[in-house]
Order: structure tokens, then C-alpha cells, then sequence
């Protein structure tokens, strides 16, 4: 089990933070009319980070998870506007899975942006072909995605049809929408088992939602602790006094252990399969509420320049309750890691 990063780990985090430092641009998203920061997600491309895990007969890097994992610590530490988690994860994954070659070398390229629909959806065998039927209500970044893999109780399909509506949501640096099918033709993805696709996406995402977790907790403890010993009260830095102090150990101590489960379940995606059910249910039911906490006590601690909304605290407190509830609210990940824990032998 490898928990700490090796030189070559680190040399692409270290990469990936020098490209967000000197192009990431999310206030065009969030003050301006673009729904994602394309100028960022071009260069994602031109790295290969569209497709990192994505096998390289395919186009992909042919990466594993933790390498991928170390990307999208990166992505919530910045609180970058793109697809990634849309394209890169949910839609690379479920299509890796199901052995497609037609749509995923062109996600991998970063040449079309996938979304995936996991409820709602039903498939219909007509004419010799098959057709979707439904609504799916929350798509993550459903609004910007030229290609759609879709669940239903038939198996898999992936297909460019259907009509969205972008919704208004809470965390305006990433985009949901909510996808209505009407006998739109769609290819069906072939596979012995369909369900276990299903799990095994749902278990890399979780991971892979950790990992943004986990950087925005780092961006959040950062953050606070360099404000903590510049603003001054009394004639004093307000890290000097205990309140601040205790607050900002326990963030510190939050983002050890969130760290630290991610690490070991990033790990188990690549190395031990059996392991990833219940080290990704625990990493999620841990960090989806971590963070939201965290980003709560930096808001607060910022005084009142963090509920203005020059300041980024806000967007942070937005992304980490939405990234919360993303997946299932925590009373969701908490059964969902008891019913992990009750298969254990």
C-alpha cells in the first residue's frame, strides 16, 4: 500500500498547479455568460488530462486513479469551472467499463465534453434499434455535454440526442441540467453485467469526489491560516488568540484525515478492487461533511470581507455544500458505508 506521493506524483501536481495558477478562471464563470472556463479546459486537453485514465489505444494517458485523483485535489483547490468530474470521471469511467471505443477516444481528447444520466431514463428496443424515453433531473454538467451515457434498467446507451434545460443551482462553478428524453434514438453499450458497471462507477466517483474535497479543505485551511497572521485586532494577529488557533488546528487535523482516506482509496481503485466499496463509501461519508464544515468556520473566521462577494470564501461554502449532496445526502453515504461494512466477510 503506497499512501504518500512519488517524485513523479508530485511533479504533476506540482504541474497542474502551475497551469491552474496561470490560467484558471472561474470568475468568467460565475460573473460572466460562459458556462464553463473552455480557455482551461483546452489546455487540460492539450496536457492529456482529459483522458488520463483512459486506456492509450484509445488516446488516453493510460494513468491510474491516484495520479487522477491528484488532478482533481488540484481542480478543488482552485475551484476550477470544468467538466472534468462530468467528462473526465463519470462519463470516461462508465464508458471504459463497457469496453466502448466510437465516443472515448474523443472524450479522451478532450474534443466533446460526456455527462452521465443514472436515473430516469428507460430504453425501449423499436425497428430494429433502440430508443429513449424520460427524465433525468439532475445531470452533472448535463448543460455543456455533446454526449450522453445513460443508465436505465436495460443497460447502458450512450447517444446525442435529447432536449436540456441548464438549471440554477447553488455552486455557480458547475453546471447541472435536467435532460428530457422523447424516443431519441440512442447505441446500446453491451455487457454481461450492467449493475456491476453501475457500482464500480459510482465507487470511482465517490473517490474521485473526495479528492476535490480534499483540495478545497486544503485551499480553505491555507487560506485562513495566512489571513490568521496578517489581520490584526487589539494590536494583535487573530491567529494569536485561542478561538482562531483551535479553529484552525482542527482544520488542519480534518485535512490530515481526509487526506488520508482518500490516499488509501485512491490507492485501492488501482491496486486492490475488492477493497474500493467500502474505502470509497468511507472516504465520501468523511469528506462530504469535512468540507462543508470546513468551508463554513473559513467563512466565518474571515469576518465580514468573506461574505462579500469580491471575496472566494463564498464560492467555496457553495461548492463544498453542493459537492456534499452530490452524490446522496451524508444519512445516504452513512447507509451506504453500513451496507459496505455488513458485506465484509
Amino acid at each position: 500500500m503506497q499512501l504518500v506521493l512519488d517524485d513523479e506524483q508530485r511533479q504533476l501536481r506540482s504541474a497542474v498547479r502551475d497551469l491552474l495558477a496561470d490560467h484558471n478562471d472561474v470568475r468568467s464563470v460565475v460573473d460572466g455568460d460562459a458556462r464553463y472556463d473552455r480557455g482551461l479546459w483546452r489546455r487540460m486537453a492539450e496536457l492529456g488530462l482529459t483522458g488520463l485514465v483512459v486506456p492509450e489505444e484509445l488516446g488516453g494517458a493510460g494513468a491510474g486513479h491516484v495520479e487522477r485523483c491528484v488532478v482533481l485535489e488540484e481542480l478543488g483547490r482552485a475551484l476550477a469551472a470544468v467538466p472534468f468530474l462530468a467528462s473526465a470521471v463519470l462519463a470516461a469511467d462508465a464508458l471504459t467499463a463497457l469496453g466502448d471505443t466510437e465516443v472515448l477516444p474523443a472524450l479522451a481528447a478532450g474534443e466533446q465534453v460526456g455527462a452521465v444520466a443514472l436515473s430516469g431514463v428507460t430504453a425501449t428496443e423499436r425497428d430494429g434499434g433502440w430508443v429513449l424515453d424520460g427524465c433525468a433531473p439532475f445531470v452533472l454538467s448535463g448543460d455543456v455535454a455533446e454526449v450522453f451515457v445513460v443508465h436505465t434498467p436495460a443497460g447502458w446507451f450512450v447517444t446525442a440526442e435529447g432536449h436540456r434545460r441548464a438549471l440554477t443551482t447553488l455552486d455557480p462553478t458547475r453546471g447541472q441540467a435536467k435532460l428530457e428524453f422523447s424516443a431519441a434514438p440512442a447505441r446500446r453499450l453491451e455487457h454481461a453485467d450492467p449493475g456491476a458497471v453501475l457500482e464500480r462507477v459510482r465507487d470511482l466517483a465517490a473517490v474521485a469526489l473526495a479528492a476535490e474535497q480534499v483540495g478545497g479543505i486544503a485551499k480553505v485551511l491555507d487560506t485562513i491560516v495566512g489571513y490568521a497572521k496578517v489581520r490584526v485586532q487589539f494590536g494583535r494577529a487573530i491567529g494569536s488568540y485561542q478561538a482562531v488557533k483551535h479553529a484552525c488546528a482542527e482544520l488542519y487535523s480534518t485535512s490530515e484525515r481526509a487526506g488520508s482516506l482518500l490516499r488509501y482509496a485512491a490507492w485501492a481503485a488501482d491496486h486492490d478492487p475488492d477493497a474500493l466499496p467500502l474505502a470509497a463509501a468511507t472516504a465520501q461519508a468523511f469528506t462530504g461533511p469535512a468540507y462543508f464544515r470546513a468551508a463554513a468556520t473559513g467563512l466565518q473566521l474571515h469576518g465580514g470581507i468573506g461574505y462579500t462577494w469580491e471575496h472566494d470564501a463564498h464560492l467555496y461554502y457553495k461548492r463544498a455544500k453542493s459537492s456534499e449532496l452530490l452524490f446522496g445526502t451524508p444519512a445516504e453515504q452513512w447507509a451506504r458505508l453500513a451496507d459496505r461494512l455488513e458485506r465484509v466477510p
